[in-house]
């Protein structure tokens, strides 16, 4: 017994003279944020109205202004409340890649949570729910999948639309022709230039694109759900520490009202107009990831 206490008091004598706290130690993530003096935030450069570049040339952001929130607990955390933070662009490809291999701490944009990508990757509370829907030209007569039939509908590469478009299809017999790109601004320009003659993402990012556009009462999301896709903040996977600061974090802005102020600040009707109310099921979704202390 002497000697469990005696080691336990030498390892705790070391953290303090390390300047980690108990937790930094024990978590990996903590552990290297606080060894780099800084915090790596990947984030998209045009998932209107979650992640996107203002005017000032920085992020912003429905996901941005809720992973601030989770980056001032981690400065309160370790202790370090002029800890840096990093920018670090990343893309549909790109960011699962970057979280997996430890180049970024936390990833803010329009990520959906999905079994596959637990795999590799994890992820706080359900911030949006969403799913696949298609956007085209007014007078295109395209208002279900069906009416893509030897059309040609842009896809962004890696997502969960682009899986979602090809299930479909095939499961129904649907013969549609597919234009991959990169990012959402080239899968619009497909649909404004005439390369395609829709495109799909989720409804919400249609909405955003839309708003944006040059014409936007020249286009029009339509279809049911070709999925349904709960977005998240991601995180690296195996540190239970780290994620549950994030979880607390999004907890406390849910039970106290300041979740859904954020959320009304970016949609309703938003900054670029996207006038979209929080539906029910987030609403819910709220009041149930609002956890007990």
């Amino acid at each position: 017994m002497f000697r469990k206490i005696s080691l336990f008091t030498m390892s705790a004598a070391l953290l303090l003279s390390l300047g980690l706290s108990a937790h930094a130690a024990e978590s990996m993530v903590l552990k290297r944020i606080k060894e780099r003096g800084s915090i790596n935030m990947g984030h998209r450069e045009s998932s209107v109205p979650f992640s996107y570049i203002g005017n000032d040339g920085k992020p912003q952001g429905y996901s941005v202004d809720l992973c601030m929130k989770f980056i001032d607990a981690v400065k309160a955390e370790i202790e370090m409340p002029d800890l840096k933070v990093n920018l670090v662009p990343v893309t549909s490809q790109t960011r699962i890649a970057l979280m997996a291999n430890g180049t970024i701490d936390l990833e803010c944009g329009s990520t959906t949570n999905n079994l596959t990508r637990q795999k590799q990757v994890d992820y706080l509370s359900t911030t949006f729910i969403t799913g696949t829907k298609i956007a085209s030209k007014k007078g295109s007569g395209i208002t279900e999948i069906e009416d893509l039939e030897g059309k040609t509908v842009a896809l962004s590469l890696g997502t969960t639309n682009e899986k979602a478009i090809k299930r479909v299809a095939k499961a129904n017999g649907i013969n549609v022709k597919t234009l991959m790109v990169k990012d959402h601004p080239q899968g619009w320009l497909a649909v404004e230039s005439g390369r395609a003659d829709a495109y799909a993402s989720d409804d919400v990012l249609l909405y955003g694109l839309i708003s944006k556009s040059k014409n936007p009462d020249k286009f029009q999301v339509t279809g049911r759900f070709l999925s349904f896709d709960p977005y998240g903040i991601m995180v690296p996977q195996n540190d239970s520490l780290y994620r549950r600061i994030g979880t607390v974090t999004l907890a406390d802005l849910m039970r106290s009202g300041e979740a859904k102020k954020i959320y009304d600040k970016w949609f309703n009707p938003g900054p670029t107009n996207i006038n979209m109310p929080m539906s029910a099921t987030l609403k819910t979704a709220f009041e149930i990831q609002a956890l007990p202390h």
